[in-house]
């Protein structure tokens, strides 16, 4: 099923899934185009982010943000083009970076979107090197790690759009990068393409011991987007006045109750008190959204120059949205995961 100009599909929240969302989380539907009216805008879909925080919004638990309510579209960062314009600095043609969601057309009064202009270069780099997930590894890192030179960096979901950045920010600032990620594949990209200086398999049975064989001298930042067993490995490592910047916890998202085990939060609070430990949760655009110009200029600059490389997978079709997300979830996406809606 294609992109048309006479219908506007639509992937809406059917249920909310209780553990991993299943085939009966999202109905495709299809429903009119809408119109849009005085002061307003029609976009057109051309590209749709998937990021873990959309788990959260299927959800109706306490959060930083609203659910999303059942029978809505789906929420979610999108590349688009301005069909019909009625807004000032919005011109037929353009590209923008919008929130369409999982939708080939939405009506916008230019709240939040950005204009990209009539062909940019790279418009999917907008949802990830340029955008949201650069921007957090650029922001956590940065102004709440404090990395100084010689110090040790561990990061998760190490060849992510978020951690890959992360690692390569370090390296740029003088740091020992160490990568955690799923697989052989991932480690060794890490390290000969991104320039870590190790990577870690997180399946591997002996996990914690090869961490801290490849952290000789502790670890200074941890940059925290996964948790689970990474989270206890590292925890042991962290060297004094140690900072933990949180952007997620995408191992426990489709949790449906706690771990097994005994109860550790007492162990974990002692090793953050005697070890000084700086742990600070954040929300990138609620944080630090006043930076994002200063980032944009820095991060341009880098790519510019060579210094920061991206890898993204671009797959075909709002109707696939779905399993690419449950795969998203699980790890599979081997950098920033990108929906195709139409062929432009």
């Amino acid at each position: 099923m294609t992109q048309t100009t006479m219908t506007n599909r639509q992937l809406i929240l059917a249920e909310r899934p209780r553990g991993e969302p299943t085939k009966d989380t999202l109905k495709l539907i299809e429903t009119p185009i809408p119109t849009a009216g005085a002061g307003q805008m029609l976009l057109r879909t051309t590209l749709l982010s998937l990021d873990p925080y959309m788990r959260g919004r299927m959800s109706d638990a306490p959060s930083y943000a609203a659910p999303v309510e059942v029978g809505g579209v789906m929420v979610g960062g999108t590349v688009a083009q301005v069909v019909t314009s009625d807004i000032d600095g919005f011109a037929v043609g353009d590209y923008v970076l919008s929130l369409n969601g999982w939708q080939d057309y939405a009506v916008s009064d230019g709240t939040g979107v950005t204009n990209l202009g009539k062909s940019p270069d790279h418009p999917s780099w907008a949802l990830g090197i340029l955008g949201m997930p650069g921007f957090t590894a650029w922001a956590g890192l940065t102004r709440i790690g404090a990395p100084q030179p010689g110090e040790t960096i561990v990061v998760a979901a190490a060849t992510g759009p978020v951690g890959a950045t992360v690692g390569q920010i370090g390296k740029l600032l003088g740091c020992r990068v160490v990568g955690v990620a799923g697989g052989s594949d991932k480690c060794d990209h890490a390290v000969t393409n991104l320039g870590f200086d190790a990577c870690i398999d997180h399946k591997a049975d002996d996990f914690a011991e090869q961490l801290a064989a490849a952290t000789p001298d502790g670890i200074d930042v941890y940059f925290e987007n996964v948790g689970g067993k990474v989270l206890d490995a590292v925890i042991p490592l962290l060297n004094a006045n140690a900072r933990i910047p949180v952007c997620g916890l995408v191992s426990q998202y489709n949790a449906t109750e706690m771990p097994d085990g005994p109860d550790r939060m007492n162990w974990l609070m002692g090793q953050i008190l005697s070890k000084k430990v700086k742990v600070q949760g954040f929300i990138i655009f609620d944080d630090f959204g006043h930076l994002y110009p200063e980032f944009a200029r820095e991060m341009s600059v880098w790519i510019e120059a060579g210094k920061i490389k991206y890898r993204e997978e671009i797959i075909d079709g709002l109707e696939n949205a779905p399993k690419a997300f449950v795969g998203l979830l699980k790890g599979e996406n081997f950098g920033k995961r990108v929906i195709r809606v139409a062929q432009d």
